[in-house]
Parts: C-alpha cells; structure tokens; sequence
C-alpha cells in the first residue's frame, strides 16, 4: 500500500532524539526553547510557543484573544474538527464561512457577505479562523482587511503550511493575523511524532498562551500575589492545561526542520509529476497557491463526474494507493448537526467535498510510486466511463 501521507525519520533524527534521552531532561528541558525559537526565525515572528498538538495551540489561541461564553467564532466547514472545536471548548457558538469549491479555501466573497449580515443583527464573530489547506495560504491580505473593519481577531490554521510563503512572507509570520498555528503531526510537512506550536507577535498574548499551556501556574514573582516563600515556590493564578511539549519532541522537531527545505522541494517535484502525469484525466488538478507558495501538504484532485467519486476511491485502495478525502464538511458531522447545522448550509464546501480525492503526497514519494497511482487512477476513471457508457 502507497499511503497517503508517510513521515520521514533519518538516522540524525533518531540520533537527536536519542541524545536527549540520554540527558538530563525529558521535559521542561532548553530542547523546547531552542525548537521555539528556531521555528521563529524560520517565520520571521517574535514569539512560537511549542504545545502537545495543533489542536491544543488553537485552543490555547482561542483563550488567549479572550474567547469566552457568549462570543461567537467562524472558521471554514473544510477543515479537521479541531479548527472548530477550538471555540466550543472555550463555550463559544461556531459558525462557519463558506470555502471557494474549486480550491476549498475560505471565500472572501462569502466572507463579505456573511459579515455585512453579522452586523445588520448584531452577531458579528469574536476571532475567524481561516484554514490554509492542503499547504496554499488563504487570501489573508483581504481576509485581515475586512476583519479591520469589523474590529474581528485572527487565528491562521496553518496545520498544513509550515514552509509555505504568501506575498513574500513566510506563512506564520502572522502579517495578517493575530495568531498563527502549525501541525506536526506524523504526515505534516515535518513532525514531532504528536505536537503544534502557535505563533504571534504580540507579547501579550504570547504570555497568555505561555501561561495556559502549563497550568496556570507561574514562578516569576512579577506576576505573584504575595512575595515568594523561597526558590521552590510557584503560584497558580489561572486554570490552565496540560499542554507541553517533551523535549524528545522538540529534539525530532528541531532536527526535522533542519530538513525542511529538502521535504519541500520534493514535494513541488511529486507536483510537477503529477501534473504531468494526469493532465489527461477526466479531473481537475490542484492550482498552484495564490500569491504564494504552496508547501503542498496534500494533493487533491477533483473528479469531473462527483457520482463516481466512491468507485474511484474504491478501485485505487483496491490497487494498493492509500487514498482519502481532505475533509468531510464539519458542519454535516453528526455532532455539529445536533447544534443546528444541516446539509445544504455551505454549498460550496458541499460541491468540493463531493468531488475529492487526496492522492499520497510525502517526501519519500517516488516517480514510480507516482506512476502506478496514475496508471490505477486512469484505469478506475476509464473503467466509471465505460460503465456509464
């Protein structure tokens, strides 16, 4: 089976991660810092603060902008649950903006719309979570410009575009967004095994987020209460999580990202193969990101005819491709439904999900790997056509 997405772990990796074991810190340790910071000059940011799961950095982003009970947060309906679940943990309402379905990212038409009617009734979000899918930036220069108007905070989901740029910048730099978050999960561009890190500029909120992500609980005697009892001492002055980062994370991270610009490059050339390679498909290839560079994370195509889409995805398994689907709209999971959400709500992100396929896409990725996920797609496809015939 060629799956869908693989890490890539080399003996430097393993080597990093053993050095740590060997060492006095398995947590709490200078590997977090030293990862933190590396990952900040990459993104040309001030602060990144390392957490446990791309998950656990938007949570910790939603509290740090203040998301609370009665507040109101909009993310995109093509996304893994956690860009919305983020806000239901803070007792949030969820709502969602319609995507653009030939690329699945967030509209801006729609964006602009949903919020002039927001603020006829005077149910405007907090924070918007735009999602940057597949590893191509959204429009975020016009995102953050409507979201001025309406005074409304940002949270980039960059789960899949550590390594992409947009106008210039790289993605994280959190040129349009108050917060900016990345996924390190297995089959993410680099990994950590499980982990996320939330990137901003704003000094503030990097400390809200610092603080949150271990507890509540502080040693600087700036922010005690009462003088400190002595070297031991620590207070805990807000309800806080579990949130850390281990050291033998931040080892494999930092050592992954030594290797990030090798990961991109082969990424783009397994674009540039597929490209060629299925041009004469009946589907429609992922364009290149807008204003940017994609670090194409995933590879989706998009079948002209969507009523095939469950053969296709079925006869590529069968040959051995490890296919799958980049996302099921949240708002149709049976969870979101019981909040009020129904089919038909996004039609957008309804026709983009209905004509998806997400081939394997990885650094180890071969031209032959390529080839025969061709060769069963062009045959799964041919097979639909001459069945419909």
């Amino acid at each position: 089976m060629i799956p869908y997405g693989r890490q890539n772990i080399d003996e430097s990796d393993i080597a990093a991660v053993l050095e740590v074991l060997q060492s006095d810190f398995l947590t709490q340790g200078p590997k977090v810092p030293e990862f933190e910071l590396a990952v900040s000059q990459l993104c040309q940011v001030n602060y990144a603060i390392a957490v446990n799961s791309a998950t656990s950095a938007l949570h910790l982003a939603c509290l740090a902008l203040g998301v609370t009970q009665g507040d109101i947060v909009w993310t995109s309906p093509i996304s893994f649950v956690a860009s919305a679940n983020c806000a239901l943990y803070c007792g949030a309402t969820i709502d969602f903006v319609d995507v653009d379905p030939d690329t699945g990212l967030m509209s801006v038409t729609a964006l602009a719309e949903k919020l002039q009617q927001a603020a006829t009734v005077q149910k405007l979000p907090k924070v918007l979570i735009p999602v940057h899918l597949a590893g191509h930036s959204c429009e975020m220069a016009a995102i953050h410009a409507l979201c001025l108007q309406y005074q409304i905070k940002i949270i980039e989901d960059a789960s899949h575009a550590i390594g992409a740029t947009y106008q210039g910048m790289p993605v994280g730099h959190c040129q349009f967004s108050d917060i900016c978050v990345f996924s390190f999960h297995p089959v993410k561009i680099i990994t950590t095994a499980e982990g996320g890190m939330a990137l901003t500029k704003d000094p503030a909120l990097a400390a809200q987020m610092q603080l949150h992500r271990s507890h509540g609980i502080t040693r600087d005697p700036l922010d005690m209460t009462e003088p400190s009892h002595g070297p031991w001492y620590y207070q805990q002055i807000e309800l806080g999580f579990n949130y850390r980062l281990t050291e033998l994370q931040a080892a494999l991270g930092l050592s992954q990202l030594h290797r990030l610009p090798q990961f991109l490059v082969a990424r783009q050339q397994a674009v540039e193969h597929y490209q060629t390679l299925l041009q004469h498909l009946p589907l429609q290839l992922p364009a290149a990101a807008v204003d940017g560079v994609s670090a194409w994370h995933l590879y989706i195509i998009r079948l002209d005819d969507a009523d095939s889409r469950l053969r296709v995805f079925e006869a590529l398994r069968a040959a051995g491709i490890g296919v799958n689907v980049h996302y099921i709209p949240i708002h149709t999971q049976p969870y979101y439904q019981q909040l009020g959400f129904q089919w038909g709500d996004f039609p957008g992100a309804e026709v983009f999900y209905s004509k998806i396929i997400s081939l394997p896409m990885y650094a180890d990725l071969t031209l032959s790997m390529q080839q025969q996920v061709a060769a069963a797609l062009a045959a799964a496809t041919g097979a639909v056509t001459s069945q419909q015939d």
